[in-house]
């Protein structure tokens, strides 16, 4: 069996309640887990954390939700992807809240260009942003956090959304574009 099947199979067992199955999940999930937490805290919003204390942190409030329904392995790390970013920002907002800092500076979505000191603000503008759009386009908010917090590329976006790599594509640009513009506004 692949990789994909036995993430399903032990998705349904979790979800009928075999215990065990947490644990073999965790050990299968581990390494792509890690791999979109490092993408996250690249971005310099981590502020004390590091790669193991995310994905710890996610993987518990993922598997400690009463009610998750998980599919299979995309649809998991979608979800990972989502609880990173919630952790991230709430994370820099205790942060910000100690530290009671001054304006925020000139944002954008190239990473290069953004010191690292600054990189968390970018954090709380697009996951203000991000709500905003997925308030107009939830399609479109959902490949925003997938591609930029959870670093899939656009063929795992389009399984885990079930369209089309050219929708996706489409719909990265159209995204990419306003979220510019709410961010210069900022």
């Amino acid at each position: 069996m692949d990789d994909a099947v036995d993430t399903t199979l032990l998705l349904a067992a979790l979800r009928r309640g075999d215990e065990s199955a947490r644990e073999q999940l965790y050990q299968r999930l581990y390494e792509p887990l890690r791999r979109i937490a490092r993408a996250q805290l690249a971005r310099g919003a981590g502020h004390g954390l590091d790669t193991t204390e995310l994905v710890h942190e996610a993987y518990l409030k993922l598997c400690g939700a009463q009610g998750l329904s998980v599919t299979d392995r995309v649809h998991f790390l979608s979800l990972s992807a989502r609880a990173m970013r919630q952790i991230l920002v709430d994370h820099f907002r205790g942060h910000q809240a100690r530290k009671r800092g001054g304006p925020l500076p000139p944002l954008s979505l190239d990473e290069a260009r953004i010191p690292v000191e600054a990189r968390g603000e970018l954090l709380l503008a697009l996951d203000e942003a991000l709500t905003r759009l997925a308030g107009l386009s939830e399609r479109a908010g959902r490949v925003v956090e997938l591609k930029f917090f959870g670093g899939m590329n656009e063929a795992e976006i389009a399984q885990a959304l079930e369209v089309s790599v050219r929708t996706v594509s489409s719909e990265w640009r159209r995204a990419r574009a306003w979220l510019a513009r709410e961010l210069t506004a900022a």
